[in-house]
């Protein structure tokens, strides 16, 4: 993808949080950096500090942590989603940061993005509103893991990203759901069945 069209798909992405002027997108954009990953990569690692915010252009990220040699898997990231190792204050990660599929990361310094939150008040009210949606989504998983059981689970997130079967491996998605492999395979099954 060509850098100026990644830059205007992230306009056009944001535009349902609010609308930037030609002059105010091309300021933003100076702050900007294209970065591309092939599948497979660790782009965090557990004890590194992240200094970027990254907007997914293209492909697929995984966040996960280590609980002994078990992957647990707490946000697979796609398309128009925003994914960092932590947040807020500067500290070494507890989490590794993934790429699914080949990615491309349209990525901001946390540094300039506080920058740029004093520069323009419609940066800062970005900001709020991506948190606040991060933070509902996070929240709204985090309820439905503990109120629907582990069939209401599957079948509620395959409603929801029936395109992330083709895209996520049947154990990563396990992970994400808090299933067994083997049970996600036969709810999996059952579902072929009955369609």
């Amino acid at each position: 993808m060509d850098p100026v069209d990644i830059i205007a798909k992230l306009r056009k992405d944001l535009s349902v949080y609010v609308i930037f002027t030609d002059e105010e997108a091309a300021y933003i954009s100076q702050f900007l950096e294209i970065r591309n990953f092939e599948k497979k990569t660790q782009f965090v690692k557990i004890g590194e500090i992240e200094t970027y915010l990254n907007y997914i252009s293209k492909g697929m990220v995984r966040k996960f942590f280590l609980r002994g040699r078990e992957q647990v898997i707490t946000q697979i990231a796609k398309e128009n989603d925003a994914i960092m190792s932590t947040i807020g204050k500067a500290r070494p990660s507890t989490y590794i940061l993934e790429t699914i599929e080949p990615t491309v990361l349209v990525s901001i310094k946390k540094q300039k993005l506080k920058e740029l939150f004093k520069d323009s008040h419609k940066v800062e009210h970005l900001g709020r509103m991506i948190a606040t949606a991060m933070y509902l989504q996070k929240e709204n998983w985090e309820y439905d893991r503990m109120r629907l059981n582990t069939r209401e689970r599957f079948v509620q997130f395959i409603q929801n990203n029936p395109d992330l079967l083709q895209r996520v491996p049947q154990k990563y998605l396990a992970s994400y759901l808090n299933i067994k492999p083997e049970t996600f395979s036969r709810m999996k099954h059952l579902l072929k069945k009955r369609r």
